[in-house]
């Protein structure tokens, strides 16, 4: 489901590690990241919307740090543009107004 040219960067209000991760590699290394801190990581969605090419998926990331076991919560939006039926890249953003205004929807 993800385009050999897909690219995502985590902004630093979002991310304690910014990063930009680009194609197949790129998306491991981006979830091997959560995984080397985190335990029980889920991803729960609250709304999806389509902008053109551009889906916006409001949601909360819950996990539990490895070491301090404390319970972890983060509310965001993503934007995930669409081409050929994959994934070709992902923004984030803290508010829905800004991923709206960033997507044209």
């Amino acid at each position: 489901m993800i385009h050999p040219e897909f690219e995502a960067t985590t902004p630093p209000e979002l991310a304690s590690e910014p990063d930009t991760y680009r194609g197949h590699d790129g998306v491991r290394r981006w979830f091997d990241s959560f995984d080397e801190v985190m335990d029980e990581i889920r991803w729960e969605p609250h709304s999806f919307s389509e902008a053109g090419d551009r889906v916006i998926v409001e949601f909360t990331l819950h996990a539990r740090g490895k070491t301090t076991g404390l319970d972890f919560g983060q509310d965001a939006v993503m934007v995930w543009t669409l081409r050929d039926g994959k994934a070709t890249s992902l923004e984030l953003y803290p508010t829905l107004e800004e991923a709206r205004a960033a997507a044209g929807g």
